[in-house]
């Protein structure tokens, strides 16, 4: 009786991970963001999310319509901050060659790492 048990009991354990591999799965899935494949693409859809966020939550009370909006909006925001991320990270990386280059007199590196520094942080400092 107590192997019977342990078996129903361990079906049902399987199944539920099942089910719940599958909610993940679909709740990962139901929203689809804005796609970032630039950093100008990411701010720009960053600055226009940021703003119909800030619209409604500066209402008095959210609705559900408006925390469904703001929800799907989170996708955006993600998908725009991940794509900034590596992009600032990559930024770091350039200006470390610079800071490197300088100590070392070496002014191709210098010139060749800044310039490409300052051309990938436009977007952010316009």
């Amino acid at each position: 009786m107590k192997r019977v048990l342990l078996v129903a009991l361990c079906a049902g354990l399987m199944a539920g991970g099942v089910h719940a591999e599958e909610q993940v799965e679909e709740r990962a899935n139901h929203f689809e963001g804005q796609s970032a494949d630039s950093l100008s693409q990411a701010v720009s859809n960053l600055s226009s999310t940021n703003d119909h966020l800030a619209a409604l939550l500066a209402k008095d009370e959210l609705s559900d319509d408006d925390m469904a909006i703001i929800h799907q909006l989170t996708y955006t925001l993600e998908i725009a901050l991940a794509r900034i991320d590596q992009e600032v990270n990559n930024m770091a990386t350039l200006v470390e060659e610079v800071h490197l280059g300088s100590e070392n007199m070496e002014q191709d590196r210098v010139r060749v790492n800044g310039l490409t520094y300052l051309e990938t942080i436009r977007p952010l400092v316009r």
